[in-house]
């Protein structure tokens, strides 16, 4: 009994996880090694504006507003740019690592399920 308990908390968080906020590097610099991060709303995403010159602004932004249109207005002394916008932990860094979270609460919650269901 005391396992399944165990199991069907476990299964609990990795549910509460999968519906969490996301976390982004928020930062601008040249060097590309940005470690101060940002905790984002639930309709966020993580953004990596390229600026023409090698400057990169890393930050939390509404998922609407993800576009050319929106950040040409929300960067107007940009003129030139390319950008990225993603929904995973810190994806918006150098290096994109695939969030294995999702993957993680998904397989717990499966095993969850069954564990508490025999």
């Amino acid at each position: 009994m005391r396992n399944s308990f165990g199991l069907c908390l476990a299964f609990c968080f990795a549910i509460f996880e999968l519906g969490s906020a996301i976390r982004c590097y928020a930062c601008q610099d040249y060097s590309g090694s940005c470690t101060k991060t940002q905790d984002c709303s639930l309709d966020d995403a993580c953004l990596s504006l390229h600026v023409r010159g090698g400057d990169i602004i890393r930050r939390c932004i509404k998922n609407s507003e993800c576009n050319f249109n929106e950040l040409s207005i929300a960067y107007p002394q940009v003129e030139s740019f390319s950008y990225k916008c993603c929904t995973s932990n810190l994806c918006n860094g150098a290096v994109s690592i695939s969030g294995g979270k999702p993957l993680l609460g998904l397989l717990v919650s499966l095993v969850g399920i069954w564990w508490c269901m025999h």
